[in-house]
């Protein structure tokens, strides 16, 4: 708990609720439902223009409670309960196609994180539990969605463009064999990722694991941290893999700052 819960404390969250076990039809939730005693909400205008109550947790008996309502994902926004159109993280999904080895997958997050320091922007690093990576930017103080989204869209259409053999910015499966789709979709109002040390929903039950950019050659897949091995790495570990997150000081105004810098330096 004290792992996951600063991970989606405070923020409207989805989970993948898993009535009748991993192995049986599970489903997403996001909408606060009867029964939900101690899980709060927050009402939030969708795209349809209606209002719905989200679910929201504000400690650890909340997350508890979503527990025995079966939910094995959690799935936040990357902005607050309080401030829902701020964004505070990014998330770079880098989903392998078929044909795609570990290796480069590694070597895709890599080159990522370079692409970034040259735009000034920190990043971090974990498993996704599934198949991938996930690279993670934090901003403090934010940047409105309509900001955020174009500039993810656009760096992923970028990094397709500078290696369209190794990448692909489009979710049409047709076009990703023997490619890493990096997928910017997670990063627009309502859309969510999964949360560091969430359990997934498959089997094994395989964790959402935050990695330290230097251990990320030892790691062998995105699903090698399991429900126990998850909890041996958590008991080893003197701090937070990430740890620092939190004081990172950047937003995407500073990117344009950057660019406009260098470019009347040549």
């Amino acid at each position: 708990m004290p792992w996951l819960l600063p991970e989606i404390v405070d923020r409207p969250l989805s989970i993948i609720r898993c009535t009748q076990g991993a192995d049986r039809p599970c489903f997403f939730q996001k909408h606060h439902t009867a029964g939900l005693e101690n899980v709060d909400s927050v009402k939030l205008k969708e795209e349809a223009g209606n209002q719905a109550d989200y679910l929201v947790v504000r400690d650890g008996q909340s997350v508890l409670e979503l527990v025995q309502f079966n939910a094995l994902e959690f799935h936040p926004w990357g902005s607050h309960a309080e401030n829902p159109d701020r964004a505070d993280r990014i998330v770079f999904d880098l989903d392998p196609g078929p044909g795609v080895s570990w290796k480069e997958v590694v070597d895709a997050a890599r080159k990522i994180r370079k692409l970034l320091e040259d735009l000034n922007i920190t990043s971090f690093v974990r498993t996704s539990g599934g198949k991938g990576l996930h690279v993670v930017l934090p901003l403090n103080p934010g940047c409105d969605w309509d900001v955020v989204k174009p500039f993810a869209h656009s760096f992923a259409d970028t990094m397709a463009q500078m290696e369209p053999l190794k990448f692909v910015s489009t979710a049409t499966k047709k076009f990703r064999n023997g490619k890493i789709f990096l997928d910017y979709l997670r990063n627009g109002r309502g859309a969510t990722s999964v949360a560091s040390f969430s359990l997934r929903a498959r089997d094994g039950a395989p964790v959402a694991m935050p990695l330290r950019w230097e251990e990320l050659g030892k790691v062998k897949s995105g699903g090698a941290f399991d429900i126990d091995s998850a909890l041996s790495r958590m008991k080893r570990l003197k701090a937070h893999p990430w740890e620092g997150i939190e004081a990172v000081k950047q937003d995407l105004d500073q990117v344009s700052e950057h660019l406009a810098t260098r470019d009347k330096d040549r």
